[in-house]
Formats: C-alpha cells, structure tokens, sequence
C-alpha cells in the first residue's frame, strides 16, 4: 500500500490530509472500508491469535484528536491508543525531538554504557516524582517490564517473598505482570502455575482492610513476610474504577504498619492524564515505588519505574538491565512529552475538558437510565458502566460506526481516555456521537 508523505500547511500545524473546515468525523466509505478490510484479513492470516481486537480499524496516520484509516475515512479518536497518544498524534514537538534524535544515534544500550539521554531523561522523571526526598529511575520498553522490574527490586530490597495486587487490577501480561493482574480469568488461564507468592485483595472500598488484616494476614501470609503491595490509584482495565476518599491514606498506613512498601502502578493513569502528573497526587500520598508507560512519550515505548533512593541502592550492578530500555529515540520522544506537558497546560486541560465531558455523560446517562448505571472517573480518564457487556459492547460497536473511537473496559464499561490535546469543541462532537451509539 502506497502511502505519500505528508507536509504541515505554512501556520496551521495541520497536515494537507487534514485541511481547515474538513469535519471530524468523516466517513466517506462503508465501514470498516475495502481497504481496511483488507488489511483486517491479512492480520488475520499472520499474526499471533492471541491479539484482542476490538473493532476493525486500519489506521493510517493521525493529528492531534483526530485518526484516518487506510480508506481516508476521519475518526475522533477518544481512546488515543489506549491512553498513550498523551500529547495527541503526532505533536509537533514531540515528532521534531524524534526525527532530530533518529538522525543521531538510534541505539547504543543504557545498561552498559554511560547514554547521556537516559540520565537525561532520569533526570526530568525523578523531578516530577511524587516521593519526597531523592529518588531514582530506571527506564525499559513497556509498562509490563517496569512492573517486572518493581517486582525484583520489592522482593530484593525487602528480603520478603510475597506481593499482594487487587482483584480488578491489570498490570501487563509477562509472567509476574499477568500474576499480579487480576481483572479477567483469561489472562490466567492455561498459563499455570503462576508466579509464586503473588495474593490479592478486593479494591477500593472497606472490605480492602477487613480482607487484609482479618483475613489475608490471619490465615495466608504473615505481614511481615509482604515486600509491598501494587496498586493503581485508578483501576484502568479492570473498569477505570475510582477508590474513595481516604482509601488510599488507609492503604499507606497499612503499609507502614507493616513495613510493606506501597508501589503505584500508574502505567495508565500517569503523565497528566488526571489532571496531575501522577494520579495518586489527588491523595497525598506518598509511594515508595511509582510505575508508568503509555502516556510517558506519546507513542513511542518507553516505560518506567522510579523509587526512593534508598530501595534503588540496595541492588548492585547487573542484578537488572535492558538491551533497549530507554533507548534515545524513546527517551527523545519522553523529554518532550514532558516538557509539552507542562509547556502547553495539558493537564488543566485534562482537567476542564473532564469535567465538561462527565457533566455531559451524566446528562446522557439520566436519559437512559435503563442502560447506563454510573459515569465515574478523573480528568481524561473516564468510565461509562453500562447494565450489561453486551450492551458496552453493542455501544462501542455504534460509536465506531459514527467515527467515535472508544473502548471496552472492565465488565461492561467502556472508557473515554482522548489524547490530553482535545478540545471543548471535540468533546462536545464526542458526547453528541456518544449519545446517538447510546440511544441505539
């Protein structure tokens, strides 16, 4: 398939695909298009089954809010690849850093070698953690890998063998990751015996402490023997699930109580999507450990995890690396996404436009009670429950119909996670279109 380039027109930033008054969505072919159902049947002939795909979208290039796919057709996208596309697509900055960085030095590993934008980028990363006192980072690939990595450095630094997660949670899919996710039994299955000494809790309402301390820690496990527990401050896959008030405070002392270090796992919930830079900032409270990904460089794979310094020096040399963690053009790509971040007031965007778009929601919901049962959510990051899964899903499918592009998630939510770069006039477009999937 034959693609041009494409060239920003002189003082717009917008790409000659995307030209002023061409509206969004806009469908010019059936969907999914000839086009895209071709590249839908060769996937299905190649690639790895396991892949979850949740509606046949092919797309092709994007700018900002905005999504084409290979037939031409313009989607919203209101999903932003999953909560990464942070900065939106394709950001000028961003993409700049990138191309600038690809025409320097594309590889050389940070694990063996002194990489001067891996410090670089450690350094813009620990300046936003939310842990008072020093901290220090390590980079990798993927959110999977950095909770992989929190793992060994909990159990190290400890000398305890056993880590507690929340039934609801989703923390990637490698071995320890898929262990301690516990948001559908399909990531589990056939995939056993598990990572040993990995337990969970319910999440996010009192039965978390009576669980715990009258029933975890009286018949399983002595507190003493727990190296941390892994919590997202916002529940992603598992349903985009806010704890309340305080529940987070009553974790932490627990933790203290017991000498367990709290790690947060902010892979979705992290890099402005809330409206702060770190989710778990809504609580004051502090982790030992902070995870992130996703959002971190607006598309390219970059994860992360940063800790007290005092848990990070405790590993020696080579008992953790990565041939390609926080390679440059990643790390590239990251330096900017912070700084657009704060340079262009994303969150507080994050923020106004969240708050228009959970006032819109519950208007949609009130009209149809029957079908949707709560909005609920932070910033951009949103959860619509709807009475049944088949109804989530039936309304993800209209919604693609209309060229909204939203997700499935939890039991029967969908999730509204658009790139912090949209804008009022989008997100009313969004919950007109949201509205319409809704009525059926």
């Amino acid at each position: 398939m034959t693609q041009t380039p494409t060239h920003a027109k002189p003082n717009t930033g917008r790409p000659e695909w995307l030209p002023e008054g061409r509206p969004v969505p806009d469908l010019k072919t059936a969907i999914p298009g000839p086009l895209s159902s071709a590249v839908v049947e060769r996937d299905l002939a190649v690639t790895s089954r396991s892949l979850p795909r949740a509606y046949p979208l092919a797309p092709r290039r994007g700018h900002g809010s905005v999504i084409e796919d290979v037939d031409g057709n313009l989607f919203l996208d209101f999903n932003a690849g999953i909560a990464v596309n942070s900065t939106g697509h394709c950001h000028p900055r961003v993409t700049a850093a990138v191309q600038e960085q690809a025409g320097e030095l594309l590889h050389y590993s940070a694990s063996d070698f002194f990489l001067p934008i891996y410090s670089e980028m450690c350094d813009a990363l620990a300046a936003t953690a939310p842990m008072s006192g020093p901290v220090r980072v390590f980079l990798s690939n993927s959110g999977a890998e950095a909770v992989e990595g929190a793992l060994k450095l909990a159990r190290y630094a400890t000398k305890r063998p056993y880590v507690i997660s929340f039934y609801g949670a989703f923390h990637g899919r490698t071995m320890g990751a898929v262990t301690l996710t516990a948001s559908k039994s399909k990531y589990h299955k056939g995939f056993g015996p598990l990572l040993p000494g990995v337990l969970h809790a319910p999440y996010g309402d009192d039965s978390t402490f009576e669980h715990l301390e009258n029933t975890l820690f009286r018949y399983e496990v002595s507190p003493d023997e727990v190296a941390a527990i892994f919590v997202e401050p916002i529940q992603g896959e598992g349903g985009y699930l806010v704890p309340p008030a305080g529940w987070m405070a009553r974790l932490r002392e627990l933790c203290d109580k017991h000498g367990i270090l709290l790690i947060a796992d902010e892979v979705q919930s992290g890099a402005g999507r809330t409206g702060k830079m770190w989710a778990i900032e809504h609580t004051e409270v502090e982790p030992d450990i902070l995870i992130s990904a996703k959002g971190l460089a607006s598309g390219l794979p970059l994860g992360a995890f940063m800790a007290r310094a005092e848990l990070m020096e405790s590993w020696p040399a080579g008992a953790h690396g990565s041939t390609y963690g926080g390679s440059p053009v990643a790390c590239a790509a990251g330096l900017a996404t912070l700084e657009v971040i704060k340079s262009e007031g994303l969150m507080e965007n994050a923020t106004n436009i969240g708050q228009l778009l959970i006032e819109g929601l519950t208007k949609i919901q009130a009209e149809h009670p029957d079908k949707i049962v709560d909005v609920r959510g932070v910033g951009l990051m949103i959860g619509v429950e709807f009475a049944t899964a088949d109804e989530a899903a039936a309304v993800q499918q209209r919604a693609f119909e209309r060229g909204l592009l939203v997700l499935e998630c939890g039991e029967s939510a969908i999730r509204m996670s658009p790139p912090l770069v949209v804008t009022a006039e989008e997100a009313q477009i969004a919950l007109s279109l949201f509205a319409e999937a809704v009525a059926g």
